[in-house]
């Protein structure tokens, strides 16, 4: 769970101002723009997509994608979807199909917890970089 409480205190300060659906910031971060947008907010919980914004005509497996959700009174995030896996179990037997590994989850809400530092020590947001 400490996992999932620091990335939520990570994010907290890359949030736009308004929790309102469709509003988003960008970042530039390591030469990258990245975009934060709100897909969904209630009471208690926002959804949120991080994504690499790239003209690069990269095709999508190649572009960083995160869909997170923050659960605000429990004061945890935690990642939904990353790339092309859309629900990710807690644990998966291995070997599987699709070649998980057995704590994938974990991983994945630790590559976004490194992410964000990263982001947080290094990046811009973009309002200030022109």
């Amino acid at each position: 769970m400490r996992l999932y409480e620091t990335n939520y205190a990570k994010l907290l300060p890359l949030l736009p101002k308004s929790e309102a659906v469709g509003e988003e910031c960008a970042y530039q971060v390591g030469g990258h723009d990245y975009k934060l947008r709100i897909l969904e907010s209630t009471r208690y919980t926002t959804l949120i997509q991080l994504q690499m914004e790239t003209d690069a005509g990269l095709p999508d497996y190649l572009v960083p994608t995160f869909k997170v959700r923050l659960y605000h009174d429990a004061r945890v995030a935690e990642v939904c979807s990353i790339q092309q896996i859309s629900r990710l179990k807690p644990r998966y037997d291995y070997p599987n199909m699709r070649m998980h590994q057995k704590d994938e989850k974990h991983q994945v809400n630790r590559f976004l917890g490194d992410w964000l530092a990263y982001c947080l020590k290094n990046g811009l947001s973009k309002q200030s970089v022109y």
